[in-house]
C-alpha cells in the first residue's frame, strides 16, 4: 500500500482526480504495479476499470504469482472524498483504508486514515 499512495497523491495533486490502478508483491517480495485498460479512455467508467484490475489481480494469485495485492481508486465517502485501498494478502488479511481529502485552492489536504475489514476477494477468507 505505501509504495502505491505516492503515485495516487501526485495525480490528486496535478489532476483532482485518478483512473484506478493497482499492484502485488512477488513471492520473492518483489512489488510489481499494474493499471486496467477498458475500451475508450473517454469513455470507461472507474468501477469498470477496478473490477477488470480485481480480475486480473485474482488470476496472478491463483497462479502463485502473488503474495500480497492493492487496488488504489477514488470514492465518495459520508465525509466527503477519499482515497481508498484494498488490499489483501495470501496470510489471509483483508482491509479496506481510507485516505479522506479535500481541497484547498490547489491543495491537497489529507484527513485522518480509517481501516475497515476487506472482503477477503483476492485471497479468500
Amino acid at each position: 500500500m505505501n509504495d502505491l499512495l505516492p503515485f495516487a497523491k501526485k495525480m490528486l495533486a496535478d489532476y483532482g482526480e485518478f483512473f484506478p490502478f493497482g499492484g502485488y508483491t512477488k513471492p520473492t517480495g518483489d512489488i510489481v504495479h499494474v493499471g486496467a485498460k477498458s475500451g475508450d479512455r473517454e469513455t470507461h467508467k472507474s468501477a469498470d476499470l477496478a473490477t477488470v484490475l480485481e480480475q486480473s489481480l485474482l488470476e496472478r494469485a491463483q497462479g502463485g504469482e502473488c503474495k500480497a495485492t492493492a487496488i488504489v481508486f477514488n470514492v465518495t465517502i459520508r465525509r466527503g472524498d477519499a482515497i481508498q485501498v484494498n488490499v489483501d494478502h495470501k496470510a489471509g488479511y483483508s482491509a479496506q483504508v481510507f485516505i479522506p481529502y479535500t481541497f484547498d485552492g490547489n491543495a491537497v489536504v489529507y484527513g485522518e486514515v480509517f481501516a475497515q475489514e476487506g472482503d477477503h476477494r483476492i485471497f479468500g477468507n
